[in-house]
């Protein structure tokens, strides 16, 4: 089924899972574990925003590599929205078309939640859509690996994606093909040093203010309490302020990028189309697959919408990065090194 000329792809992301992976990935093993009381108390402290927004997922490279394989028939993302953490990418998962499954909080009796909720559906996916063709699972856990091998029995072609080292060995084999998230075009690797520093950075995983330590007295009369019960507030105020402002500078980026230069915004696509689509023996591709592809990411692309008569000029516009080799009627492109 995996060489069906009209490939249909199903996508679903395990988000919590992407998200608290390359957070460890970024600054080392069991960071996020390290860091999850003072995220979710309060993700504006300064410290914790940084460590935050260096490892932020590109959520558009991930979706952008699994339309890569086909047209995307459904993409489907699992997390608990409501956590600030997650907010800050509704925003842009909404944008392209990603339907947000909501988990409540995990307690000791949802911890796999996620998974089962996944799995569920998307065995309920594939008898419901028999022509799907391929599946991406974007997830590490080893307890997908029954997912995996259920699809492949049904004649689907599987593609795991996850964080080199949170991924669990047994799942990339049990799939047909596994991608390292960090091996995505425009994603930016972490830097290694960087990581073993911080991951050799010690302890004091619990900070407090000087007021915290004033008050933490047993015998604490009712001031006491009452100022502990205002510290809680507000910090649950400003968790809540930063979920907001995270989520109208997201907007805000969405008006900046709809009022970017489209050549520019061309350009790029044009690139990541040849470096997704450059997985073969050659390293040569038929313009018009690539052209396909392009549409597949962004079905708003059109190479007469940016002034170019064919897609041949639009690639000829682009030799900076694309190098062209016409032969009779076959036109072959290529990234230029």
């Amino acid at each position: 089924m995996a060489e069906t000329q009209d490939s249909r792809v199903a996508v679903y992301l395990d988000f919590d899972n992407i998200v608290m992976s390359w957070y460890d990935r970024v600054h080392g093993r069991q960071a996020y574990s390290r860091d999850r009381h003072r995220i979710a108390e309060d993700p504006t402290e300064p410290e914790i925003a940084e460590r935050l927004a260096k490892a932020t997922v590109d959520v558009g490279a991930v979706i952008d590599y699994a339309a890569s394989f086909g047209s995307l028939m459904l993409t489907r993302a699992y997390a608990d929205w409501s956590s600030p953490v997650n907010a800050i990418y509704r925003t842009q998962l909404v944008a392209r078309a990603v339907d947000l499954v909501q988990l409540f909080p995990a307690a000791a009796y949802a911890k796999n939640g996620a998974d089962i909720r996944l799995a569920v559906d998307t065995v309920e996916d594939l008898y419901l859509m028999p022509d799907l063709t391929h599946v991406v699972i974007v997830a590490g856990d080893s307890d997908y690996v029954p997912l995996a091998q259920r699809c492949r029995r049904l004649g689907r072609y599987v593609i795991a994606m996850g964080v080199a080292g949170s991924t669990a060995k047994s799942l990339a084999a049990a799939c047909d093909e596994f991608e390292s998230y960090e091996n995505l075009p425009g994603v930016e690797r972490p830097a290694a040093a960087a990581q073993k520093s911080r991951s050799r950075r010690g302890g004091g995983g619990s900070s407090q203010t000087s007021g915290d330590s004033d008050s933490s007295g047993e015998g604490g009369g009712p001031r006491t309490r009452s100022r502990r019960s205002a510290d809680a507030d507000a910090k649950a105020r400003a968790a809540e302020h930063a979920a907001e402002e995270a989520a109208d500078a997201a907007e805000d980026a969405e008006d900046d990028e709809a009022g970017e230069d489209p050549r520019e915004a061309a350009t790029r696509l044009l690139q990541r189309a040849l470096q997704l689509g450059d997985r073969g023996d050659s390293d040569w591709l038929h313009a018009s697959a690539v052209k396909s592809h392009m549409r597949r990411m962004d079905s708003s692309f059109s190479e007469k919408a940016i002034g170019f008569k064919s897609f041949n000029d639009f690639l000829k516009g682009n030799a900076a990065i694309a190098e062209l080799e016409e032969s009779g009627h076959e036109r072959l492109v290529r990234a230029r090194e």
